[in-house]
């Protein structure tokens, strides 16, 4: 998997949503591995999709797009996983702030709370922003990891 592969994964409240997304990166050039679900199932759980996302991202050291109705469900289950950095975001700037200050590797969506152009828009800049090199936000990733090693189950 390359630089451009991209995995993606929803429950039935970001399914739509993340359709289209899938064909948008598709048709700018991204490898998108979709997790599921793989059909609309008003009564499956976010939780189950979210493992998948968050394998392929850790297994290529990659990004992942994870949707919920409001993004929050997926948001909490992704960060409960070592090494992943999920954020819910909401605008051009939020999506920017976690990829560049967090160096989020799992961006988080709402799939009944933002407007496919927004939505669109969040992806697009999240996608295009780097890491910071700023020595404030490599300490202050440093902090999240250390957390992270002391709760982390081994």
């Amino acid at each position: 998997m390359g630089k451009k592969t991209i995995f993606i994964g929803s429950d039935h409240g970001g399914f739509e949503l993340k359709s289209k997304l899938t064909k948008l990166l598709s048709h700018n050039g991204y490898t998108v591995v979709d997790k599921g679900a793989h059909s609309y199932d008003k009564d499956d759980d976010y939780p189950d999709y979210v493992e998948g996302v968050c394998k392929g991202v850790l297994k290529t050291k990659g990004k992942g797009i994870l949707i919920c109705k409001s993004g929050q469900g997926v948001n909490i289950v992704a960060n409960k996983i070592p090494g992943i950095y999920a954020s819910l975001c909401w605008d051009k700037r939020s999506a920017n702030d976690a990829r560049a200050h967090e160096a989020c590797n799992v961006l988080c969506i709402g799939g009944f709370l933002l407007k496919p152009k927004v939505a669109t828009d969040v992806v697009a800049t999240w996608m295009k922003a780097s890491p910071s090199k700023a020595q404030r936000h490599i300490r202050r990733r440093g902090k999240i990891k250390a957390i992270e090693r002391r709760y982390a189950r081994r």
